[in-house]
């Protein structure tokens, strides 16, 4: 379902689902999200520029936030989310700069990031190769970009176990792992949108259910 939508746009979360996505993110999610959080704070330097592209409830960027070192900024498709991640940022107290758009189109300067983050929505990218040329044409020579998705290759149990963590039991769980499992990109589509982009160097490494992709400029 996810793939033939994806065929003609790319895909965001609006109403009452972006409620849902920020109260299900804040109730079963943050622990994962401090652990992106610190693997990004690895490849960063104290007033490195940051970029979350499609940021959903913006944790992430606050969590980066939080440390006072960076300037962070989100950038995600959907109006509810923008305004619902500038309220989390207020809340917590942190400056973050939320804004509405697409990843094929970014609107900032070449050469504007140190570091892109793109966690768990690359998949929902109607174009993927152009979202990677963006993120390139964004980042500052040197600079890298991280995209967390999944892995369609992974097995059925792993692709269930991922969607618990969501909170979700019985057969919305087992619904929610089919769509995600065949929403996701293999290690091999990933390799060839690689080579479509102006990316020249990656890496890519791989867990139960999904992948960490380097890539650098």
């Amino acid at each position: 379902m996810m793939r033939f939508f994806r065929r003609f746009k790319d895909l965001a979360v609006e109403g009452a689902q972006a409620d849902y996505y920020d109260k299900n993110s804040r109730d079963h999610r943050m622990e994962e999200i401090k652990e992106e959080a610190k693997e990004v704070c690895r490849h960063l330097g104290d007033g490195d520029s940051v970029l979350e592209v499609a940021m959903g409830p913006g944790y992430l960027s606050i969590e980066l936030a939080k440390t006072g070192k960076y300037k962070v900024t989100g950038i995600d498709l959907s109006r509810d989310l923008v305004a619902i991640a500038t309220n989390n940022a207020k809340a917590a107290g942190v400056e973050v700069s939320f804004v509405q758009g697409n990843v094929c189109n970014l609107p900032f300067p070449d050469h504007t990031f140190n570091f892109i983050v793109c966690v768990l929505s690359f998949k929902n990218f109607k174009e993927p190769a152009k979202a990677l040329n963006e993120m390139y044409r964004v980042l500052k020579p040197g600079g890298t970009a991280l995209i967390m998705d999944l892995n369609r290759d992974a097995s059925k149990q792993a692709m269930q176990e991922f969607v618990k963590g969501f909170g979700l039991t019985g057969i919305s769980a087992s619904i929610a792992g089919i769509i995600q499992r065949n929403g996701a990109y293999t290690k091999a589509e990933f390799e060839t949108f690689i080579t479509e982009s102006g990316f020249k160097e990656h890496d890519i490494k791989e867990s139960r259910m999904g992948f960490s992709i380097y890539l650098r400029k």
